[in-house]
């Protein structure tokens, strides 16, 4: 039997649905539940991987309590956003894909978030800023941290 005949091809939307569904109770994505995953649906490792690593959702590691995510899309690069990225480091010692200290924030970067007017634009969670900079975005992190 070749690879490519013990592997069907899974139902539309049936990986990322699965990915979704151990993001939100491990709140990222753990090997032996992708594995798991891959198994189930009957698919390779690697479709599974490749899925949770093209989208910005999905961690393969754990994360702050808070996902902060800052755009780098043409509008928010071309507004400041890195600035926002060295202020970030500077300020917190946070970097992309990293978590504080504190563990309260994991910082990702994200292409676009589609709020071009509002750039640049940082989005904590499901809350989207617009036209953050260096000098606001710490008290939008403490909305965060106190909370």
């Amino acid at each position: 039997m070749l690879p490519s005949q013990r592997y069907r091809q899974p139902d539309s939307g049936a990986v990322l649905a699965a990915l979704h569904k151990v993001n939100a109770a491990c709140g990222y994505l753990p090997e032996a539940e992708m594995r798991k995953v891959a198994e189930e649906l009957g698919v390779p490792l690697s479709l599974v991987y490749s899925a949770a690593a093209f989208y910005a959702i999905f961690s393969f590691k754990p994360c702050g309590r808070h996902r902060l995510q800052v755009c780098e899309g043409t509008a928010c690069y071309v507004k400041g956003s890195t600035g926002l990225f060295g202020f970030l480091a500077e300020e917190y010692g946070l970097i992309p894909d990293a978590t504080t200290e504190d563990e309260v924030f994991t910082l990702k970067r994200v292409r676009c978030v589609g709020s071009c007017a509002l750039a640049p634009v940082v989005r904590v969670d499901n809350d989207t800023y617009g036209r953050v900079t260096p000098a606001n975005i710490a008290s939008i992190l403490d909305l965060y941290r106190k909370g």
